[in-house]
């Protein structure tokens, strides 16, 4: 049988992704030199502009890249062109011009929006629409529910959830929420937690899709297992942000429940992946070996992020965290650690460089998570400090406590540079690949 060829705006979707890793990683940098030496380029590039400009690039650089990875592997799950191939093509332009935008209005000042979305609120219109537009290609490109592998219900529930979510997520635009102050942060925080949920049921269904393709089977996919991960990481996006608002005085069942489930889904995902990888023989796994250790190391992550979770979700320990560097450590491990190692492994087999530059890819992957590691625990510590001052040292000044975290930034920024710099190094690999037969369209 001829090889399908592949829908290049989907892979444009991906590699428009990295190039929004990139920008991540390089704002990210810019932000921790701000940190190691404060004021160092107050004046040309100040921290609010800096912070936007890192936590944008990485929500969409997790959203190009799930949205691209979900549309070329759906096309492969059929074994069979995109239906309505032009409508790929304008999802990628309405949302590589749209991001653009937002990060360039980010560098004149312009702002508006409220935490992951500080852009004015009118970027928000083709951002709402681009994503419908996903949601009608995805389901203009399967028949039936029915019989279904357990990725598909993932991408499904996960791309209508973030509608939703991000809809709701704009609330405060109406005075009617805006107005109380409440209402308004709970519902913001709320929003926030369940859009994590939401574009994590894309990112864990595609890993699902990838491990059984590098299996040659879809054992994963049909067991109880992945379905149990599915239905747990559905139940998690509906309550586990409640964990978000334990220092609001909302009703008490929300935060019960939200501590019983909060970050349980990562112990069934982790799972699959150490019974995936003990499965595959030595041929499979060199045939894929740069997805292979990508997945490795978000099976580290998940491991060391669901740690901390579970501490961070103790309400006792939580006013604590709440605030400091422990919940930046958090976000850092879940957002690097195990979504852009995966997203990265999605990329390097839609690049089709799965067993090509193995030491290269071995080192650079080893180095990278070495360093995140530490930058990891410097951010902790980091927090630890502040938590102490915050209820133990009312006379301290605030100066002199960051003055005690000095070291401690000093080793955020040495690590963070070396998770820069490898993690770039992968990123120009894969955006310049050009191995994978694609179709006109």
């Amino acid at each position: 049988m001829e090889p399908l060829s592949k829908n290049k705006y989907s892979v444009y979707l991906v590699k428009t992704g990295l190039i929004l890793l990139i920008s991540t990683l390089l704002f990210g940098l810019a932000g921790a030199i701000e940190y190691a030496f404060p004021g160092f380029w107050r004046n040309i590039f100040s921290f609010e502009k800096i912070r936007p400009l890192h936590v944008s690039s990485a929500v969409f650089w997790i959203l190009t890249g799930a949205t691209g990875s979900v549309l070329y592997y759906l096309q492969e799950h059929n074994n069979e062109e995109l239906k309505f191939k032009n409508g790929v093509k304008f999802l990628f332009y309405i949302f590589a011009l749209t991001m653009a935008a937002i990060l360039i209005s980010y560098c004149f000042g312009v702002f508006g929006g409220r935490e992951y979305w500080e852009f004015h609120p009118y970027f928000a219109i083709p951002l709402t629409i681009g994503w419908i537009l996903f949601i009608v290609l995805y389901l203009s490109n399967f028949k039936t529910l029915k019989n279904q592998p357990v990725y598909i219900w993932m991408w499904f529930t996960g791309a209508l959830f973030f509608l939703f979510t991000y809809l709701e997520s704009n609330l405060w635009i109406i005075p009617y929420f805006r107005d109380n102050l409440i209402k308004d942060m709970t519902i913001q925080w709320k929003s926030y937690g369940s859009l994590v949920g939401s574009w994590n049921l894309l990112v864990y269904g595609t890993s699902i899709y990838l491990m059984d393709k590098i299996s040659g089977n879809k054992k994963y996919s049909y067991s109880n297992m992945a379905f149990g991960l599915y239905f747990l990481g559905l139940f998690n996006l509906m309550f586990n942000w409640g964990h978000h608002i334990y220092t609001l005085p909302t009703q008490p069942y929300v935060k019960h429940i939200a501590y019983i489930v909060s970050m349980t889904e990562l112990f069934i995902f982790g799972r699959i992946i150490y019974l995936w990888k003990s499965s595959l023989d030595t041929a499979k796994k060199f045939a894929h070996y740069n997805s292979y250790q990508f997945f490795l190391a978000s099976d580290i992550w998940v491991f060391l992020t669901l740690g901390l979770a579970i501490i961070m979700s103790i309400p006792a320990l939580n006013i604590y965290m709440h605030g400091t560097h422990v919940i930046v450590a958090h976000t850092m491990g879940a957002t690097i650690g195990i979504n852009t190692m995966l997203l990265l492994a999605f990329a390097i087999d839609i690049t089709g460089t799965g067993h090509k530059n193995i030491k290269l890819f071995r080192q650079v992957c080893l180095i990278s998570n070495i360093a995140l590691f530490f930058f990891w625990i410097s951010l902790i510590i980091a927090g630890f400090i502040k938590a102490y001052w915050q209820f133990n040292e009312p006379n301290v000044a605030y100066g002199a406590m960051i003055g005690r975290l000095k070291p401690w930034f000093h080793l955020f920024l040495l690590t963070g540079t070396l998770v820069v710099i490898g993690l770039t190094i992968i990123a120009v690999y894969l955006i310049r690949s050009n191995k994978q037969e694609v179709s006109r369209y």
